[in-house]
């Protein structure tokens, strides 16, 4: 199966082909300062952000180093067997 477009011939009128190169550069501007634009909220954005948890964080410090070092891990206990089969290794 062929699938056939039909052909975009580019017009000879000399007119017509400096103003669809004109629509082809401004189009070609428009996307590059909205990418820009949409770059600039990006990181304007991240950079608040980051500063307000920094922020944040400064104020409302982590528990002090005296009551980490007294904090016990919670540890869960129980027994453990190690299944093995000759030859080959088994996947859990």
């Amino acid at each position: 199966m062929h699938v056939s477009m039909p052909s975009m011939r580019r017009s000879r009128h000399p007119l017509v082909r400096a103003l669809s190169l004109l629509i082809g550069v401004a189009l070609i501007g428009v996307l590059l300062v909205f990418g820009l634009v949409v770059a600039g909220v990006l990181l304007v954005g991240g950079s608040l952000l980051l500063a307000w948890r920094q922020w944040k964080h400064a104020r409302n410090p982590a528990r002090p180093a005296a009551a980490r070092a007294a904090h016990q891990p919670d540890v869960l206990e129980g027994e453990f067997v190690v299944i093995q089969r000759q030859g080959r290794p088994v996947a859990h």
